[in-house]
């Protein structure tokens, strides 16, 4: 009988199959014609049946289907290492979209792929879903290496570097899906990033779109603790409950990290097919804690294992990730049974190929499915001796002692993209010489940044507006507590705007007095009875400070910027890193009163932290002009005798030098 002729054979290989028998042959073989997997079976009976030009010698290696990495953001091997041992939201917040706002383009996105490509070729994957932006170049990187990939086009509630609004995100993506529809490799899909920078509008938007494409829809939850506690404060609800209330679940969803998803969540993707991405190195290094993915797997979830973005975790090597994620269940969970070796390898390949929703079409080796192929070395002193009494030992080494360096070849599709480790479809000196052009670009920038406090300020916020330069106050030490509308009225002014305010502020101080202070002040605005009405946060960068004394004021001229602030104080401590901080608490009744036609703001301050002197009066005004200010000095000391204020009693230090000297 004549041999069926057939592109290439893999033989003599421990072959891994990950089908639905998870067949196992101690010496397997492969027939692979085109794109596709034609036959596997014993190397003899392979052999027998078939010939090929190419022929590939798999004695001493373990042939498993290729990794799937299930969550990445590739593009973002360009930032590897620039911002790390950080918390989550100074990690995000303080560099990464600064950076990103500032380098990501096509260019960037185009080599950072590649980059990413060569890396993860090397750790034997040969799929991977994606989530960045200008993914069109993302596409056109990968295809070029060949390797298959979900991508998904970021869409975000707020500007992002690929569009100012999440509406122009939404025509990028719509683009984008239907240039690379029907690629053999790429598969387009809706990425909004997480529920966080989302609106309900949005992720309707979203949903729509995807199910009109029937593409993958791609979004991080429940990655911290933090998001389901705000979305409990925001919304009374935990985060998948409130996106299923936008038929987020109609489409093909994958969820990335799902770290504190609640029991009724897991079953309600679940009931919804959702594919779960389960990134244990960023969860453990951004402290966002460890998944239950036994438990998960146990519900019937499909979970598969992802690397996240390489600035997060900082590589792409599916082994370690496959390794670490069987070993967190056992150790967290203390119990050394849970997710076995076999378990972790089907999350790292088939379990992966169904939580990305691709299961058709790779995952396994098995006829008639794409020839997306890994080929390990299993001969290195790291992985023996090997013991053969039971054949599924084979899991525990892939796992528990195989390295990313142990991969030797890797098929995609049919077409060798790395054979003895020498990478076919990439050009790596180029790859790594252009990176390195974008990495010292942006170290320059953030060590500019980093030099410049105002830089810093900006590159998180982008409503910091300047103030009026000149500033002219003096306050009034009072023996207790009055009555402040009384007061004003009895010197024939009328008080208007009045409000009660506690105010918290946090001074940060810098080893360059020219840099000036960052007060951070969270704002309580109380009604009459003492409820809370409202809590505002601001943060204000004051400038050195020149002094000029009058008779019965002081006029500060420093240069002020001010805006409103998301991040806690805790964020802003790390992301500015202050040499020395000092706080200042204050319960202020506020108003103000017109005074031959000028506004002054009035504040009847009781500050914390003073034995004893701690009730003060103050009156403050602001002004661009320097005339305008001296004329403002001098209708303060006019108030002040009108008010019968003792020259004794008064101070023209502020608040937070008061604090100090006690």
């Amino acid at each position: 009988m004549s041999k069926q002729s057939v592109d290439i054979l893999l033989t003599n290989g421990w072959l891994v199959t990950m089908d639905s028998q998870m067949n196992i042959y101690p010496d397997g073989a492969i027939a692979v014609k085109d794109d596709l997997i034609e036959a596997v079976g014993p190397s003899s009976e392979i052999e027998a049946a078939y010939k090929a030009k190419t022929v590939i010698n798999c004695k001493n290696c373990i042939i498993s289907p290729g990794l799937i990495n299930a969550h990445t953001h590739a593009p973002m091997t360009l930032l590897r290492g620039l911002a790390d041992d950080l918390r989550l939201d100074v990690w995000l917040y303080g560099y990464m979209m600064p950076v990103e706002r500032e380098f990501v383009g096509n260019n960037f996105c185009y080599i950072g792929t590649m980059l990413a490509c060569a890396e993860m070729i090397r750790s034997g994957i040969t799929t991977f879903n994606d989530m960045y932006y200008h993914e069109s170049e993302v596409a056109r990187a990968t295809s070029e290496a060949g390797m298959r990939a979900i991508l998904g086009q970021t869409i975000l509630k707020f500007p992002s570097p690929d569009a100012t609004n999440y509406d122009e995100s939404i025509e990028y993506c719509r683009n984008f899906i239907e240039e690379w529809l029907n690629h053999p490799l790429i598969i387009p899909s809706v990425a909004p990033h997480a529920p966080y920078t989302a609106t309900p509008d949005m992720l309707k938007i979203c949903v729509a779109l995807a199910t009109e494409y029937d593409v993958p829809l791609h979004i991080h939850v429940a990655e911290t603790a933090l998001e389901q506690k705000n979305s409990l404060a925001a919304y009374n609800t935990t985060v998948v409950p409130w996106l299923d209330q936008y038929n987020l679940f109609d489409a093909k969803v994958i969820a990335a990290h799902c770290v504190h998803l609640q029991e009724n969540e897991m079953y309600m993707m679940h009931n919804h097919q959702a594919g779960i991405a389960h990134c244990p190195s960023s969860n453990l290094k951004l402290a966002s804690g460890v998944a239950p993915v036994q438990k998960m797997v146990d519900m019937g979830l499909h979970v598969g294992i992802g690397t996240d973005g390489p600035a997060s975790n900082n590589d792409l090597d599916m082994f370690e990730e496959t390794r670490l994620a069987a070993f967190l269940q056992k150790g967290v969970f203390n119990d050394p049974t849970l997710l076995s070796a076999k378990q972790a390898w089907a999350l790292a390949t088939i379990e992966g190929a169904r939580a990305l929703h691709i299961s058709h079409l790779t995952g396994s080796i098995e006829p008639g499915k794409r020839a997306d192929i890994t080929v390990v070395s299993a001969n290195n002193t790291h992985q023996l001796p090997r013991f053969a009494r039971d054949p599924e030992g084979v899991y525990a080494q892939l796992v528990y002692a195989t390295k990313a360096t142990d991969v030797r070849d890797v098929l995609v599709n049919g077409r060798l993209l790395m054979q003895n480790k020498k990478l076919l479809t990439i050009d790596e000196k180029y790859v790594i010489k252009e990176a390195q052009k974008i990495a010292k670009r942006i170290d320059a920038f953030l060590a500019a940044r980093e030099g410049n406090l105002m830089s810093k300020i900006l590159a998180i916020s982008a409503d910091f507006i300047p103030q009026e330069t000149f500033e002219v106050q003096v306050k009034v030490g009072l023996p207790e507590m009055i009555d402040l509308t009384h007061m004003l009225k009895e010197a024939g002014l009328s008080p208007f705007r009045p409000s009660i305010r506690e105010q918290y502020d946090t001074y940060f101080f810098f080893d360059t007095p020219e840099i000036g202070r960052l007060r951070f002040r969270e704002d309580r605005l109380k009604d009459d009875d003492g409820n809370l009405r409202e809590t505002f946060y601001r943060m204000t960068l004051m400038g050195p400070t020149n002094e000029k004394e009058f008779e019965n004021s002081v006029l500060l001229t420093r240069a002020r910027y001010t805006a409103s602030t998301y991040h806690s104080l805790r964020f802003n401590r790390e992301y500015y890193k202050p040499v020395s901080e000092r706080e200042v608490i204050k319960k202020r009744h506020r108003c103000h009163v017109i005074y031959k036609e000028t506004d002054f703001d009035i504040n009847l301050d009781h500050l914390e932290g003073k034995e004893d002197n701690n009730v003060y009066f103050e009156i403050k005004s602001r002004t661009w002009s320097a005339k305008d200010a001296l004329y403002k000095a001098e209708l303060i000391g006019e108030l002040l005798e009108k008010l019968h204020f003792k020259e004794e009693d008064q101070f023209k230090a502020e608040y937070v030098d008061i604090v100090e000297s006690t």
